[in-house]
């Protein structure tokens, strides 16, 4: 366990945004060949946030950004380092994480992205601990952001994937600390031996041309999952990671104040709670208002246990993702 005198990182504040639009299950009914009850069964989504018009993830995480550090006390200038996590950037490059400094007003500073998809939020708020443990930085902001509406194939082809996901960002700034409220530990795990059953395959520089008429007409560049495959991989992956996270620190199951897994699915995260014995009352869950937001998920999920009063100053709180990569990890925190 972490001690007290030893440099670790916390998260000191915490916000989030989502877009406007709202679009229900029965609005989903209207433009493809699916039902409420069918969604609400497999993913336990009843709606989720889209944009309207030209909007980049930056342009999400700008006011979960700015609210995060008034929350603080603190300006875009008293900032080391920037992370941003996402698999939908702005533009192919430069990455939002410039982007999204540009639009802060603090030129300088460490900009770095990460596209570890739905476990990006994780590894962001691991690399964002590594360094400030170091020493190398003292205050920085991890942004997770996606938007995914305007990559969605809106067909019945593509219904399956479609139904799942939302758009929004969410916020956190971590700063040095040598008290207990810390982040204690976080764990990181990838198999690219699965990447086919979770990808988008176009545009890529694999191609020459990167993309032409006839990918965009087999629709290669919509994002494609083998549901079963990931299903299977995630109730394996989710259970091993948490119990290695717990087990290095010292902790059991009976210790977690508090779970705040990724929202992809109600059915997945509901059986790893039935594996690992995790009362439902210990589960952060809001699939049912967001859909999967991916790397944005985690974050936004934490700022409404903030503010509903569910999580808690000294609470022990257990973070846990898996997505695409196939990629996955947890954090644990003392709150």
């Amino acid at each position: 366990m972490a001690r007290k005198d030893m440099r670790g990182s916390r998260i000191t504040s915490i916000a989030f945004h989502v877009p406007d639009r709202l679009v229900t299950n029965y609005d989903l009914e209207r433009m493809i060949d699916t039902s409420d009850e069918w969604i609400v069964q497999r993913t336990g989504i009843k709606q989720r946030h889209w944009v309207e018009g030209d909007v980049g993830a930056s342009e999400l995480a700008l006011p979960a950004s700015i609210e995060a550090l008034e929350k603080a006390g603190l300006k875009a200038s008293d900032l080391d380092m920037i992370i941003f996590a996402t698999l939908s950037p702005d533009i192919t490059f430069p990455g939002s994480a410039c982007i999204l400094q540009a639009k802060l007003g603090c030129p300088g500073i460490a900009a770095l992205d990460i596209s570890n998809q739905c476990t990006g939020f994780i590894y962001s708020l691991s690399v964002a601990d590594q360094f400030i443990r170091t020493g190398s930085m003292n205050r920085i902001l991890v942004v997770g952001a996606e938007v995914h509406s305007s990559g969605l194939d809106i067909s019945n082809k593509g219904r399956d994937v479609t139904v799942l996901f939302g758009d929004g960002a969410g916020a956190v700034l971590i700063e040095a600390t040598e008290g207990d409220s810390r982040i204690i530990d976080t764990r990181l795990h990838a198999d690219g031996r699965y990447l086919d059953i979770l990808k988008i395959v176009a545009p890529a520089s694999k191609l020459n041309p990167r993309v032409t008429h006839e990918m965009l007409d087999k629709g290669l560049q919509y994002p494609y999952m083998e549901g079963r495959a990931v299903f299977k991989q995630a109730i394996a992956r989710l259970p091993q990671v948490i119990n290695e996270i717990l087990d290095a620190n010292g902790y059991s199951v009976s210790d977690v104040d508090l779970l705040v897994p990724h929202q992809a699915n109600l059915r997945i995260n509901e059986m790893v709670i039935g594996i690992m014995g995790i009362p439902r009352s210990k589960m952060v869950s809001n699939i049912d208002r967001y859909g999967n937001t991916t790397a944005a998920s985690i974050p936004i999920a934490l700022c409404e246990a903030v503010e509903d009063g569910r999580l808690k100053s000294g609470d022990l709180v257990l973070l846990a993702a898996f997505g695409a990569g196939l990629t996955w990890g947890a954090g644990l925190v003392r709150w």
